[in-house]
């Protein structure tokens, strides 16, 4: 029979070449594929990259997910970083990286796509590294040379370039997030493009062998081991009908025909020892004794290449089911489809038929499609051997042509991380009026960090106290504060009444973000306070316009002793809802120059966002005073009062003055321009009185002069509020 010369033959092949040889010979038999309990190479679970000496490192085709093994490595590199000083205890932080490489894969790749990092992508599908480092992929060319960090580390002598091996090499690797380890790797791994053959993952282990066979629905195929095994599991599933009766080797034959080939009438024999007597042939239908695969186990498509599982509907077979492994990627309704496939035509192949011909046809060979006379359905040719009484072909039953639709499949719930974009850091500082909370010495100073995507890991944030130095003041966290910018300019209003006439439309710096209504408790409450520009405002209306703009309407200006700024909007002014989580800065880090900038780094960043301290110096600030009266006395002396406010009293009460907050109680009253005034009083109690001869003075010097008061506090003075103007 054509087994016995089949494997005499494949054993001249040698090594690999050899074991194929015999595998096919004895798949004509029927002997591997159709009666052997080998299922081949067992799932793994994708959750550890190796670093074992002697490991196979598989070959990889299509897409596929591995973990990959660790093949150089530097020690942890540890990094030193300094925070606090000038009056604060001083804290150091270490952090640690690590320069390694992984190999992937022992033939060629086009690329990679996702990595994971213990479950957690490090490596999104766009290439972004979701955390600090630099990696490169070495593709594997016969041409391909060292890395350059590796010939540094070791030598250019001493270095090898892995030539016909992929790997990754990661530079300088954060490892925070890992626990200051090395952690669990797997690549998401893109071998070839379109179509997968059988040929590719045969390629050069067998001469004059025809295995362009493709495999539909499997978009990626891992052999590891013997190649042996892998082609007997996809045996199960892709029938592999060899015929070696020729020059080449031909891997289902089927692929290769047009149309089934009708045999002529069976040959009858008179012989006593041949079978069919009169007839020519022989009909048998074998019982049941052996399940065929219920179960099929794979890398599923949908849940990232986790292992799946697919079985066949219907009764269950008696006893344990056997199941399938097959290290192929492909998606649940495939695999669904494959199972089901493969159990339908085991069942059809129990029907077999003995059948002698006349005549020798060299496309009846094995594998082939034929149709018999007088007989239904198709068949496949097993076997055939040369007689004196004829050629007898051994063929099996084939399934009905009219196979279901590929069926719809659960490929089950599974924890997928999100892969989100790391995204542009967005950065606004700025300094809040004291809230009344503690003494109010220390200036109050916020950053409100945010990015474009909701996957966006955090900053690091610096100050630059003017002399370009970036000194550190910690990470942002990763909440985003709510920021964005002013598309229209806000129209003045009076900050003593709500102000239902303004409107300004916002748009956010991420389409994700929301806005909310407020109602007047909730606004009593401080809900919806705002930076805009330089003023804090309060919104109780938001309404959505669409990709991340928004409308504010029935407004509260002027709030937090900001009223000075309530005429100086521009469009594209920024915009930082006071309610979500801003990142408190360290003062004494920040210092007191007034230009000091903020300035913020993320993954994500080409390089850093700075932004100015908006309404720099207003905690230490006192407000400005209000209720500015002014008479005149029967003798023609001035007398000009007003009424005070106080830092962390925003709120008025009933009967009782709002305490100082300050030292001693001073004001500042002047004549002219208050920043270059023609004359000034200092006085220890809200108002002063001028005398009908100094007005006279006065009004020589400036006759429209304009007096303003200014509230003294312990650390800076007031806005200037109007008093009086000379006619």
């Amino acid at each position: 029979m054509a087994t016995l010369v089949l494997s005499a033959v494949g054993t001249l092949f040698g090594g690999i070449g050899g074991q194929i040889g015999a595998l096919i010979g004895q798949q004509i038999d029927g002997a591997l594929f159709g009666r052997n309990k080998q299922e081949g190479p067992r799932l793994k679970e994708l959750a550890i990259t190796t670093s074992s000496y002697g490991s196979a490192i598989p070959r990889h085709f299509g897409q596929m997910r591995t973990p990959g093994t660790i093949i150089w490595s530097t020690d942890l590199n540890e990094h030193r970083s300094k925070t606090g000083g000038k009056g604060k205890p001083k804290v150091v932080t270490y952090s640690y990286t690590a320069s390694f490489a992984v190999a992937l894969s022992s033939r060629p790749i086009i690329g990679i796509g996702r990595v994971w990092a213990d479950g957690n992508l490090l490596r999104g599908a766009a290439g972004d590294l979701k955390t600090g480092g630099v990696i490169r992929l070495h593709t594997g060319e016969g041409d391909q040379a060292p890395d350059s960090l590796i010939a540094a580390a070791e030598g250019a002598q001493n270095c090898p370039a892995f030539r016909g091996l992929a790997y990754c090499l990661f530079e300088d690797l954060q490892l925070a997030d890992f626990g200051n380890r090395i952690p669990a790797l797997t690549f998401e791994v893109f071998a070839d493009q379109g179509t997968l053959f059988l040929d590719a993952i045969a390629n050069g282990a067998v001469e004059a062998i025809d295995a362009h066979m493709p495999l539909h629905g499997i978009s990626g195929f891992s052999v590891e081991g013997a190649l042996v095994d892998s082609l007997a599991q996809l045996d199960q599933v892709y029938p592999m009908d060899c015929d070696a009766s020729g020059d080449t080797i031909i891997i289902a034959r089927e692929r290769l025909q047009s149309a089934a080939i009708v045999l002529p009438e069976p040959a009858i024999s008179v012989d006593d020892d041949d079978f069919g007597g009169a007839e020519g042939f022989v009909r048998k239908r074998s019982s049941r004794t052996t399940s065929s695969a219920e179960i099929l186990r794979y890398y599923d498509l949908d849940r990232d290449y986790q292992p799946g599982v697919q079985r066949t509907g219907g009764r269950p077979f008696v006893g344990q089911p056997r199941s399938l492994e097959l290290a192929a990627a492909i998606s649940a309704s495939k695999a669904r489809d494959l199972i089901e496939t493969a159990a339908r035509r085991a069942d059809w192949a129990r029907e077999t038929m003995v059948w002698r011909c006349h005549q020798l046809d060299v496309s009846v060979a094995p594998g082939a499609i034929v149709i018999l006379p007088g007989q239904q359905g198709k068949w496949r040719v097993r076997e055939w051997e040369w007689r004196a009484s004829g050629v007898e072909l051994v063929l099996q039953r084939e399934a009905p042509s009219s196979s279901p639709a590929l069926m719809i499949a659960d490929p089950g719930r599974s924890l997928v991380p999100a892969d989100l974009m790391q995204g542009a850091t967005g950065l606004l500082a700025y300094e809040l009026p004291w809230d009344g909370n503690g003494v109010g010495d220390a200036s109050a100073v916020y950053a409100a960090v945010s990015s474009t995507s909701s996957g966006w890991s955090g900053a690091a944030l610096f100050v630059d106290q003017g002399d370009g130095e970036l000194q550190s003041l910690g990470p942002s966290g990763r909440n985003r504060s709510i920021i964005g910018t002013a598309e229209t300019i806000l129209a003045t209003a009076s900050p003593h009444l709500f102000d239902r006439q303004s409107q300004v439309i916002i748009q956010l710096i991420a389409t994700d973000m929301d806005l909310v209504s407020a109602t007047s408790s909730q606004l009593a409450m401080g809900g919806n306070r705002a930076i805009l520009g330089s003023e804090i405002i309060q919104f109780a209306n938001a309404i959505p316009l669409g990709q991340g703009r928004w409308q504010l309407e029935n407004l509260l200006r002027g709030r937090g002793g900001t009223e000075v700024e309530i005429s100086n909007h521009a469009a594209g002014e920024g915009f930082v809802l006071l309610d979500s989580a801003p990142v408190a800065l360290d003062i004494q880090a920040i210092g007191a120059a007034p230009n000091a900038q903020i300035a913020a780094l993320g993954f994500g960043d080409a390089e850093a966002v700075t932004s100015a301290i908006i309404n720099r110096g207003i905690t230490q600030r006192p407000l400005t005073p209000v209720h500015a009266r002014a008479g005149k006395g029967s003798s023609g002396d001035l007398t000009l009062s007003w009424t005070r406010r106080a830092r962390g009293a925003l709120l008025w009460s009933n009967g009782v003055d709002a305490p100082l907050h300050e030292q001693t109680e001073a004001y500042q009253v002047t004549f002219g321009n208050p920043e270059a005034p023609l004359a000034i009083w200092e006085v220890t109690e809200p108002q002063l009185i001028l005398a009908s001869a100094n007005l006279a003075a006065l009004a020589a010097q400036a006759p429209a002069g304009v007096f303003h008061v200014r509230q003294r506090g312990s650390y800076a003075l007031s806005h200037p509020l109007p008093l009086f103007t000379l006619q």
